[in-house]
């Protein structure tokens, strides 16, 4: 008999691209991305950012749901993360060529036309 199991991981490699799948393939795509795009730093941020934000959301984790209370060293080691975060993405901005400041600028024309009049609204 067949296990849900085995017939989910079937269809996850049927539908994984081949360069998830093959390491030659991913070099290559890596080295046909790396003209003008700094891939290599790219990545870098791309997994840091996910790692560093997963270690921040673990100290809130900790405080929410285990107890742990909100005390200097946590708060300290917060922002330790946080640090590490935008160590991360100042990597990205080098990557793509962009200012911070740019970035902030553009997120806050983003949430301009999402909250109107700057104001949060269900509808």
């Amino acid at each position: 008999m067949t296990s849900n199991f085995h017939k989910y991981t079937t269809f996850v490699n049927k539908v994984t691209s081949t360069e998830s799948k093959d390491a030659d393939a991913f070099i290559y795509r890596l080295q046909e991305l790396g003209g003008d795009l700094a891939i290599q730093r790219l990545l870098t941020a791309a997994v840091g950012i996910s790692a560093e934000g997963g270690e921040f959301m673990e100290i809130v984790k900790k405080m929410i749901f285990q107890g742990k209370p909100p005390s200097q060293d946590n708060l300290e080691h917060l922002k330790i993360e946080l640090g590490d975060v935008m160590w991360y993405v100042a990597q990205a901005c080098m990557a793509l060529e962009v200012d911070f400041d740019e970035v902030v600028e553009g997120n806050i024309k983003k949430l301009e036309k999402r909250y109107p009049g700057g104001k949060f609204d269900i509808n």
